[in-house]
């Protein structure tokens, strides 16, 4: 945003000058746990903690879970069920994830994908490491998925 302003003589005897101004974005989400405060209202979850909940529950999500929008989610937990043993099966899901990332989550830029899988436990770790637009904080989210027998 560009403002004219008339600049006084302490500024350096200039007429007139065009200041840039810039304004960052706070990002603001919901609780997803929804506990009310003491007033009534649900508490907030700002900034990082906003993206990082958001970017939780696009991954955790699977396929055909959210009305009107069949393909939204990471959906590893149909990876589970799939031969762990393939070598392409965890490079599939980096792919997978950073491409709904891309789509869905624009407060995210990411900087690296890390998929773990553990035939031992039939478990897939998911470990990412990401920077929120507005700051330069780099954030790790891990999460683990495991199959219940």
């Amino acid at each position: 945003m560009a403002v004219t302003r008339v600049l006084s003589k302490q500024d350096g005897n200039l007429n007139t000058s065009t200041l840039i101004t810039t304004r960052n974005k706070i990002f603001r989400d919901i609780d997803i746990s929804f506990t009310a405060k003491p007033n009534g209202e649900l508490y907030v979850k700002r900034d990082a903690a906003a993206v990082d909940q958001a970017l939780r529950n696009l991954i955790l999500t699977n396929h055909f879970e959210k009305p009107f929008q069949p393909f939204f989610g990471g959906n590893i937990t149909s990876k589970l069920f799939e031969l762990i043993d393939d070598p392409d099966m965890e490079e599939e899901l980096v792919d997978d994830i950073t491409h709904q990332i891309e789509i869905y989550e624009p407060r995210v830029r990411v900087r690296n994908i890390d998929v773990k899988a553990d035939e031992d436990y039939n478990s897939l770790s998911v470990t990412i490491e990401y920077q929120v637009v507005n700051s330069q904080e780099t954030i790790t989210l891990t999460t683990s998925v495991s199959r219940l027998r």
